[in-house]
């Protein structure tokens, strides 16, 4: 979980944003066990903030819909993300448009 937040930390600080973050998407080099993301079909080259935010919660929600239970794991990968992003000064804007995407998200679920 601390490879997935601080290496989408170093994503983003590279001013990149995956655009489909998935389990789907992240495997695990063999013999290493480094983490490596794939499928950048959706990626951009977008440093807002608001853009990693969106990452992250794609990120949140496909945890927790393909894997009911874990939201303690999400909260290390932030945790992680946090650490790395707050080294080059980017966690305090993300963070606080991650709140806002959630917001969003949850009222697009309770009126449709």
């Amino acid at each position: 979980m601390r490879q997935i937040g601080a290496a989408l930390a170093k994503l983003h600080a590279s001013s990149l944003v995956h655009g489909d973050l998935t389990t789907s998407n992240m495997m695990l080099r063999q013999g290493s066990g480094t983490l490596v993301f794939i499928d950048f079909g959706l990626a951009s080259s977008r440093p807002e903030d608001e853009d990693k935010a969106v990452d992250l919660y794609v990120m949140e929600r496909a945890f927790l819909s393909t894997h009911p239970g874990a939201e303690a794991l999400v909260e290390e990968v932030l945790r992680a993300y946090e650490a790395a992003a707050s080294e080059k000064g980017g966690w305090k804007g993300v963070n606080k448009k991650l709140q806002d995407v959630r917001m969003r998200g949850r009222k697009r679920s309770m009126f449709g």
